[in-house]
């Protein structure tokens, strides 16, 4: 999980969200970093951790998946990358270890340091960074991944889209894990840990199949493959047209 800003003020609006997320106050402050909701329980390996929605709904987050190794359905999904991979929002990064083992060439991208460390500690390679800002191999990456409700980072899901368009080669490969449900919402919300700890707000998106069907269309790109493993939804996505250069390309 992680989050970013828009296309247009993405470096700047990430900053923000960035120092939400970690606690982190611009200058490096581990006090900080180490106290927040999310680093926390990444620390601990468990929950209880939530997004907590501006209206008081909480969304339970899966801490204890995320830190464990990668399951069957994430399995599912790792058989189908092609080329090298870029997991953006990597988290703890059960993923990009289990790719690494594989001997496939991957990095892991997240905004939360605690992430990183964690995925770098278990032998995956990552950076802290958003996907927003300019990337290693920007434009020539064979498949990125969205998983864990990644689709919803910087809380507009067609910006994001168009932005992977612009990371990826013209023949790369999306794999996107959706919500169960019908549904397509754009909220704020906080990490909440259930016991009075919070952080700041941030934006965030949720998303099903036909809501992301609908957003790909309109960033360019087209379904190849629906699928689903333990109770979980994907969605494998080509690009139709073209992706728009991209800030580092002009």
């Amino acid at each position: 999980m992680t989050a970013a800003g828009s296309i247009r003020n993405g470096p700047a609006t990430d900053t923000s969200l960035r120092e939400r997320l970690t606690g982190s106050n611009g200058r490096g402050n581990p006090t900080s970093w180490r106290a927040d909701p999310y680093t926390r329980a990444l620390r601990a390996g468990r929950g209880p951790l939530f997004l907590r929605r501006a209206d008081g709904l909480l969304l339970p987050l899966e801490v204890e998946r995320w830190c464990a190794d990668a399951d069957a359905a994430d399995r599912t999904v790792l058989k189908r990358c092609r080329g090298p991979v870029l997991d953006i929002g990597c988290g703890p990064g059960r993923l990009v270890v289990a790719l690494a083992v594989l001997g496939r060439p991957c990095l892991g991208i997240d905004v939360s340091r605690a992430a990183v460390a964690r995925t770098v500690g278990a032998g995956g390679p990552a950076l802290c960074r958003s996907v927003f800002e300019p990337m290693p191999g920007e434009g020539r990456w064979g498949t990125a991944l969205l998983i864990d409700g990644n689709i919803g980072i910087g809380g507009d899901p067609r910006a994001l889209l168009t932005r992977v368009g612009q990371v990826l080669a013209p023949d790369g490969l999306l794999l996107v894990e959706v919500a169960p449900e019908d549904i397509d919402e754009r909220v704020r919300v906080r990490v909440d840990n259930g016991r009075g700890g919070v952080g700041a707000d941030f934006p965030w998106a949720r998303v099903g199949t036909p809501a992301l069907l609908r957003h790909a269309r309109a960033a360019g790109w087209t379904a190849i493959e629906r699928w689903s493993a333990l109770d979980r939804d994907f969605v494998a996505l080509r690009r139709t047209t073209p992706g728009p250069r991209g800030a580092t390309e002009r």
